[in-house]
């Protein structure tokens, strides 16, 4: 994998890719639009809260094994093509869960198509990470993946919380997630017609090499002290991103909270809302002040503070609006500092950009995995409370063990350099 020398970049996003940033932007609208009421759902229809932890659990399984597979996937495949198969795949197996999964009230075919779904959108996400890191220098790579995180929290935040808000009472719950299949529709077309990969994004190599790349995804992890830590606390950054929407929309919609479900979908589209913005935010900072440093004091431990505070707060201020949305802005303002966290393992491991980036997917899946895990495990003895006190603790754990991570960030870009990088230039790195 090669990277441009030199790249036209809108402060720090890569130009070239805008129509891949605005294709995340419907692909997630459509994957997100569940994400915060589906598990309530669930609930509605009969299976038990365990059984929805559950379904997620699987979800997130199959996710993490797409994510490790889809870097490397990306890189010697090429990144384009790979979006297009899981865009594919993610309606067919989309349509199969809910005619045969949802609406038939089966638990086992849900588990089956659902989880087969998990398997997509770690295709057409990740593979577009993949192309971000080939286009940009390193000494932009936060900003840009900054850019690619707002994209992603467009969709699968904002609009993916925020349009059910209002289509659930029109079409209802089916109907809802029937609508998300025009998003992912469009999303294709975006990739398939708009986009362009560069000459040297598509690489030609032998079946053994090929093989030699994917296994070198796995292998890092033993190899490489940095990558195997990194790993670890990728996993525990999005712990609450994941792990809450299975969780939460059941609290806060309990008697002891008393929010409504399109209440509670107003209050997570509020977490996702100032997102686009922090994202790049962190991003640019990052890239100035250090990715370690700021993950570490901001996102390790002011996460793990926010994710007590969203269980706490409202416990302290049951339906009180101004609070919940408080204790959202909070942890939406801390999770998103860990957007450097994919620039640091290709910076780990340079001459293997494809196969660092895998671990970083991997991680991310698994975070999707383990995050509704820990609430199935820990649901029916520990209830909502203990569940968030756990991965408060390991947000804390986390920022300790950031200390023993040894990352070669580029070097730090002063404004008027950046300003004028952005413009057009490059500088060498």
């Amino acid at each position: 994998m090669s990277t441009p020398a030199k790249t036209r970049a809108f402060l720090g996003m890569p130009v070239i890719l805008l129509g891949g940033y605005l294709a995340i932007v419907f692909c997630m609208t459509g994957d997100g639009i569940e994400q915060a009421f589906l598990s309530k759902y669930l609930v509605t229809i009969g299976f038990s809260g365990r059984d929805a932890s559950l379904v997620f659990t699987v979800y997130g399984g199959m996710a993490a094994l797409a994510s490790w597979v889809s870097g490397v996937l990306a890189d010697v495949i090429s990144p384009k093509k790979v979006m297009l198969f899981g865009i594919a795949w993610w309606l067919i197996f989309h349509a199969l869960f809910l005619h045969y999964g949802l609406a038939q009230h089966s638990l086992s075919r849900t588990l089956i198509f659902y989880g087969l779904r998990g398997l997509a959108y770690p295709l057409f996400f990740y593979a577009f990470f993949v192309w971000v890191v080939e286009a940009t220098p390193g000494n932009r790579l936060a900003s840009a993946i900054g850019w690619v995180w707002a994209m992603f929290t467009i969709g699968y935040g904002i609009v993916g919380s925020y349009l059910p808000s209002f289509t659930i009472g029109r079409i209802g719950f089916m109907g809802t997630l029937w609508m998300s299949m025009i998003w992912i529709f469009i999303g294709g077309l975006i990739v398939l017609f708009a986009t362009r990969e560069p000459a040297q994004a598509v690489v030609s190599r032998g079946a053994a090499e090929k093989l030699r790349e994917m296994s070198k995804g796995l292998t890092l992890i033993f190899q490489n002290r940095n990558i195997a830590l990194a790993l670890i606390i990728r996993i525990i950054c999005n712990l609450s991103l994941f792990g809450f929407p299975v969780i939460m929309p059941l609290y806060y919609t309990s008697r002891e909270i008393g929010f409504t479900t399109t209440q509670w979908l107003q209050i997570w589209g509020t977490f996702f809302l100032i997102q686009p913005f922090t994202n790049v935010m962190w991003g640019v900072i990052g890239d100035r002040i250090g990715w370690m440093r700021q993950m570490r004091w901001v996102g390790f431990v002011g996460c793990g503070a926010a994710s007590l505070g969203f269980y706490f707060f409202p416990a302290w201020f049951p339906h009180n609006f101004f609070i919940a949305f408080l204790a959202a802005i909070f942890f939406a303002l801390t999770i998103t500092s860990f957007v450097p966290m994919g620039a640091i393992f290709p910076m780990i491991e340079p001459n293997h950009k494809g196969a660092a980036i895998s671990v970083q997917n991997l991680g991310g899946g698994l975070s999707n995995f383990f995050g509704p895990a820990i609430a199935t495990l820990l649901l029916p003895a520990y209830g909502f409370k203990g569940i968030v006190i756990v991965y408060g603790a390991l947000y804390f754990i986390a920022a300790v063990m950031t200390l023993w991570i040894k990352v070669d960030q580029p070097r730090h870009t002063s404004l008027p350099e950046y300003v004028a990088m952005s413009k057009g230039g490059s500088a060498a790195h």
